[in-house]
């Protein structure tokens, strides 16, 4: 009797169970892909206490070296009336200027940086300041906030919620190298060019397939071959090269970037904004001026990149970035979900700068 009786306990509780732990699998799948890893260059989330890795140089860190002869060919841009090999272009402290008409000269710590430490601001940002979505554009923004970003950065008031990004690592150890006549010679010069087009947003349901180039939280491209092909695109953001091979390995200036969102996304976007969502944040337009296009030390965001934009938004609301004037932002960040971010994000993006 006692022996039925516990076969009986035992089977009813097995039936209790079974129905929470099938409807918890989703649930946890969908919780650990947190973070916004799309916009930090991951596809899984950060695993707690992810080590911070030192930082690498260069775009090939974490990829086999290519053979000699593809390094020294000398390769092509339409309308460019020089050539570089991937060596030249690939150069941290004098990386290939493709289009030298298209910015002003170039001061010393944009054009060459200084060894060991202080690579060039132009090998990342180009020489034009238009960066890609991994890293950031700087053309447009004014003087004194570029310099106080820097300070941030040197100061410990910028960091990245994901550990594993690279880029921001990187950018730490290069504002502590610079002496303050290079910060502000840089900001001067990116400050002194315009923000003009650089992203395409397209709503769809499916994305091409894609992989992150150079691991540390590097930049998103399509994948060739046999591994091509399209996916959903699920409750993310994708952000691509409009042309791959121009963009890695040539790093054209003049090549932008696409970003694939979710089908309504811009419309949800364009409610929090403009309106703020009905109170669960503010107007943008308040401290960022019409258009979004800047207000005095209020930089400019209209066409800027929407990854970069979100791992923004994303480290104010969680206390990584904290330097001056984000003390503004946090009551702003403060309610949106991750969602939120994507459709803000995305809405900023496909505005015209």
């Amino acid at each position: 009797m006692n022996s039925r009786v516990g076969w009986l306990l035992l089977a009813v509780i097995v039936l209790l169970l079974t129905p929470i732990i099938v409807a918890a699998t989703p649930q946890q799948a969908d919780s650990a892909y947190t973070g916004l890893p799309w916009a930090y260059g991951f596809t899984t989330s950060a695993p707690p206490g992810e080590p911070v890795r030192a930082p690498a140089r260069g775009r090939g860190a974490a990829a086999p070296a290519a053979p000699t002869e593809e390094t020294e060919t000398l390769r092509h841009l339409p309308g460019a009336s020089t050539a570089f090999n991937l060596k030249q272009i690939d150069d941290n402290y004098g990386p290939a200027d493709w289009f030298p008409g298209d910015h002003p000269q170039m001061p010393e710590p944009v054009a060459h940086g200084r060894k060991p430490d202080v690579p060039a601001c132009g090998f990342c940002h180009y020489p034009n300041g238009k960066g890609r979505p991994n890293n950031a554009g700087p053309a447009g923004l004014p003087a004194a906030y570029i310099l106080q970003q820097l300070e941030d950065f040197r100061d410990g008031a910028r960091k990245s919620w994901d550990a594993r990004k690279r880029n921001t690592n990187q950018m730490i150890t290069i504002a502590k190298g610079l002496n303050d006549d290079e910060m502000k010679v840089a900001a001067e010069y990116f400050a002194s060019m315009k923000w003009t087009p650089w992203i395409k947003v397209v709503e769809t349901e499916t994305v091409p397939k894609t992989q992150f180039l150079g691991g540390g939280g590097g930049l998103s491209a399509p994948l060739e071959g046999a591994e091509a092909g399209t996916e959903p695109i699920g409750h993310r953001l994708v952000e691509v090269p409009a042309n791959p091979e121009e963009t890695e390995p040539l790093r054209n200036p003049r090549s932008g970037f696409i970003a694939y969102v979710p089908v309504g996304t811009l419309k949800k976007g364009e409610a929090l904004v403009t309106n703020g969502g009905d109170g669960k944040t503010v107007a943008c337009a308040a401290c960022h001026g019409e258009g979004l296009k800047g207000n005095g030390n209020f930089p400019s965001l209209a066409g800027r990149s929407p990854s970069y934009l979100a791992r923004q938004l994303y480290d104010m609301q969680h206390f990584t970035r904290v330097g001056p004037g984000t003390q503004l932002m946090q009551q702003v960040v403060e309610k949106l979900s991750e969602d939120d971010i994507l459709a803000i994000t995305a809405y900023i993006a496909s505005l015209t700068p």
